[in-house]
């Protein structure tokens, strides 16, 4: 068989035995992102090396020992990655997320009763300030004034908006 016909066969059965290959590496790395991640790369190792496989040799056998070699690389980075947390820190991170998540609602609701309570010039900067061409250089423009009184005013604005929503939140008995 001629080589550009050889090599079309065995990108053919790489792409056909994709399902395959994910199977074997996910039964190794559970985290099917990670899973993903680890195909890929041997899917651009198998394809820039077609050309190193022999006549003689089972494509399937082939394929997958690159499978399992980018797995023990995978798992040789992680081994190194000094950020793997344990299960129970990531427990508690978990646990203080969840309790942050249910105040959420509360807290947005200070934020637009403050908003709605700064004077008009003010609540219109702060808005502008946090649009898609909000630069602090962009309102000095549009505001014709200078730049660090654009910023000073956003900084007190800001300040005066925590106040009021910890002012709300504590009245409610929130935190």
């Amino acid at each position: 068989m001629p080589d550009d016909d050889r090599k079309e066969q065995l990108t053919r059965q790489l792409m056909a035995a994709q399902s395959r290959f994910y199977a074997y590496i996910v039964a190794m790395v559970p985290q099917p992102d990670c899973a993903h991640d680890i195909l890929q790369n041997a899917n651009v190792v198998m394809l820039r090396k077609l050309d190193e496989l022999d006549a003689g040799q089972e494509f399937f056998a082939w394929a997958f020992t690159v499978c399992h070699f980018e797995v023990l690389s995978y798992r040789r980075d992680q081994a190194r990655d000094r950020h793997q947390f344990d299960e129970s820190f990531l427990n508690a991170v978990a646990a203080a997320a969840a309790e942050r998540v249910d105040t959420v609602e509360e807290r947005t609701r200070a934020l637009y009763q403050c908003l709605e309570s700064l004077p008009e010039q003010q609540r219109q900067l702060i808005e502008q300030r946090y649009t898609a061409d909000g630069s602090v250089a962009e309102l000095a423009a549009r505001f014709d004034r200078p730049y660090g009184s654009i910023r000073q005013a956003l900084y007190r604005i800001r300040t005066a908006l925590l106040d009021c929503m910890r002012t709300r939140l504590q009245a409610e008995g929130s935190s």
